[in-house]
């Protein structure tokens, strides 16, 4: 597999692999639970577009601060729903909410693009860079598009050196042979890889930068 960094590419390729397995499935019902979880699709679809813009945000200060988020507001629309800043407006149906997660989507990788790779900033699983806030922004993609096309019937089966890049950036402890998918859905704690225990529901990953050299 590539050692190449994740980066805006693929932030596209994730969200637009996202967006075409949505697009098939806009005559189901997206207000059912999502799998694993206690939101429902819409809610998690939401979720998703709302980490990609807040993982580019934290890039685009002059000063980006190391120590707290950006204080952009936020509200849940539901006890126990998401805690949202970007979320679809209420009748927008499956196609606005497709748009939300499309420009979300496309505001990470035009920040990711332009940012200088020697930046830094706060992200609480530890300061990061745009190659990691990149892999952020495609694993949460992948893994709760999971969630949502379990729930909906959908498959949904990413590409291998797509996973392999996010994983080799956050997921430094996971093994590095085949199955690179397999290997994604257990570092997320969706799944069982043998000879590794089960992860823990407050698994983590580590956003710090990769060493150079």
């Amino acid at each position: 597999m590539t050692e190449t960094r994740p980066g805006e590419d693929d932030v596209r390729e994730a969200a637009d692999l996202a967006i075409a397995t949505l697009r098939a499935a806009t005559d189901r019902d997206w207000h059912i639970p999502a799998a694993g979880l206690t939101w429902t699709c819409w809610e998690t679809i939401e979720h998703i577009a709302d980490d990609l813009f807040a993982y580019a945000a934290p890039l685009t200060p002059g000063n980006p601060s190391r120590d707290t988020y950006v204080p952009f507001g936020w509200r849940r629309n539901r006890e126990g729903g998401p805690a949202l800043t970007v979320y679809a407006e209420d009748g927008a149906g499956p196609e606005g909410l497709i748009q939300v997660l499309d420009s979300s989507a496309g505001l990470l990788a035009a920040v990711v693009a332009v940012t200088p790779a020697d930046r830094r900033t706060f992200h609480p699983y530890g300061v990061s860079d745009p190659s990691g806030f990149a892999a952020m922004g495609v694993v949460e993609t992948l893994a709760h598009m999971h969630d949502v096309a379990r729930a909906l019937h959908l498959e949904w089966t990413p590409p291998e050196d797509l996973c392999d890049r996010a994983l080799r950036r956050l997921f430094r402890d996971a093994p590095t042979g085949p199955g690179r998918w397999a290997t994604l859905l257990w570092a997320t704690g969706r799944g069982e890889l043998t000879g590794r225990e089960r992860r823990p529901s407050d698994w983590r990953w580590d956003g710090t930068p990769l060493a150079t050299g």
